[in-house]
């Protein structure tokens, strides 16, 4: 079967995710039929560099073949076990080293099986630790701009309006602090002093505050300075609120180390991670806490003290050992140190970006880059024509709005960074090119 013939199979029976399918009546979806390093090929023989990982998910290329032969041993020693007095070992050799990779005090590894499960597990946790002491904080703080997932709680934390609007009666009980607009120490300054007015005022009633350390994904890769999360660290742990670090997106070396907290010196009460973890080959997450957090569950048999969350698959041990396999490349490869240089090569391409009349902004931190566009309205959809085009110079663009970025795989070589670029930037010049026709 060819393309079409396997878009038309697609379209008579899948729902697709932050999609309106009408745009398929002329937008081409593209079937894959299978995927190496950075690129991705089609049932016609066309080929696309992955420039967003398949939403921030590849770190080390498609099918790689060290991930590929662990998920292969694996599945043909143990698919799966309960995870409820049972274990495995793929489950704890994973949890014992992701414990000593991450921030001094996370402790315990709590399985779930995607981002967002992940976040509401800490969200519930948080709370349900406030209620077993005895105080009733049911109000969760976050950024503005913020993206934590799409279930209820995540949702709820998130500051999409969008979202927001059409899901209002169905969330739980938030409310948003500004995030700093820059990176500068001005912009940190004002957002720490708002955050600590906040927390003077309603800080008794605040369970926990959850940010996207550095890098705010969906909401445009937004960016902001370590030392607000220094400061944010020092006013929650002032008023007894939980800080979640939702480094789902950000964690395993996309900031430039290894967890984007690391940048800040900061130890969280919680750490939210997937997308990364596996690689991109299989869902898992996993939530990591103190034991100041575990011990308020730990009691003799109480069904209202103990945590109330679980699934069907958590510490699936074939993408537990997909994430065994994805740590050791960082082992025993310069991972960090190698996306350094290439971070400095994508820096170097940015450059010329701002020439354009169309860029408004431009934004990196470590392999992650932006390129904010100014002077279209919504109704435009100029990131879709970027989209566009790029599908048609062999590069994947998936433009958040008006915000092109680019977060590749990190096997990616400088040439295909440079063909990254140049795609990108011919897309984005020819914007001003057809608006002045």
């Amino acid at each position: 079967m060819n393309n079409r013939e396997w878009m038309e199979e697609d379209l008579r029976y899948i729902w697709h995710p932050c999609t309106q399918m009408k745009d398929h009546e002329t937008l081409p979806l593209i079937p894959i039929k299978s995927g190496k390093g950075v690129w991705l090929y089609d049932f016609d023989g066309r080929r696309y560099l992955d420039a967003i990982s398949s939403w921030w998910v590849n770190l080390f290329g498609h099918a790689n073949e060290r991930i590929h032969q662990r998920i292969a041993e694996q599945a043909g020693e143990l698919e799966h076990v309960l995870l409820a007095g049972f274990s495995h070992a793929p489950a704890i050799e994973l949890a014992r080293r992701l414990v000593k990779l991450t921030p001094e005090g996370l402790s315990k590894v709590f399985f779930a099986d995607n981002g967002s499960s992940a976040i509401e597990v800490a969200l519930k946790m948080s709370y349900h630790y406030h209620r077993n002491r005895g105080e009733r904080r049911s109000l969760f703080l976050s950024l503005s701009n913020s993206y934590h997932g799409e279930t209820l709680g995540a949702l709820s934390v998130g500051d999409v309006a969008l979202y927001k609007e059409t899901y209002s009666p169905l969330l739980i009980a938030n409310i948003q602090t500004p995030v700093p607009r820059d990176q500068s120490p001005e912009a940190t300054r004002e957002a720490l002093s708002a955050l600590e007015a906040l927390l003077e005022e309603r800080g008794s009633e605040i369970a926990a505050m959850i940010i996207e350390p550095l890098v705010q994904g969906a909401g445009g890769m937004h960016m902001y300075s370590p030392d607000y999360l220094r400061g944010a660290r020092e006013l929650t742990a002032r008023y007894g609120i939980h800080l979640i670090a939702d480094e789902i997106m950000t964690g395993f070396g996309r900031t430039g180390t290894m967890f984007a907290c690391e940048q800040a010196e900061i130890s969280p009460d919680f750490m939210a991670l997937s997308k990364g973890l596996t690689g991109g080959f299989l869902p898992l997450s996993v939530v990591l806490t103190s034991d100041e957090v575990y011990n308020a569950f730990y009691c003799d048999y109480n069904e209202h003290k103990a945590f109330l969350h679980s699934h069907s698959y958590t510490g699936n041990p074939i993408a537990c050992a997909a994430a065994l396999a994805t740590l050791d490349i960082f082992a025993d490869e310069s991972v960090l140190e190698t996306n350094r240089e290439k971070s400095v090569r994508i820096a170097e391409n940015l450059k010329r970006f701002r020439e354009l009349p169309q860029v408004g902004s431009i934004r990196q931190t470590g392999m992650i880059a932006a390129v904010e566009l100014q002077g279209f309205v919504p109704e435009e959809r100029i990131g879709l024509r970027v989209y566009r085009y790029g599908l048609e110079h062999e590069v994947l663009l998936r433009p958040l709005g008006n915000v092109i970025y680019f977060m590749p795989p990190y096997v990616i070589t400088e040439e295909e960074i440079d063909l990254m670029m140049d795609v990108a930037y011919e897309g984005i010049r020819g914007l001003g090119l057809r608006a002045e026709s």
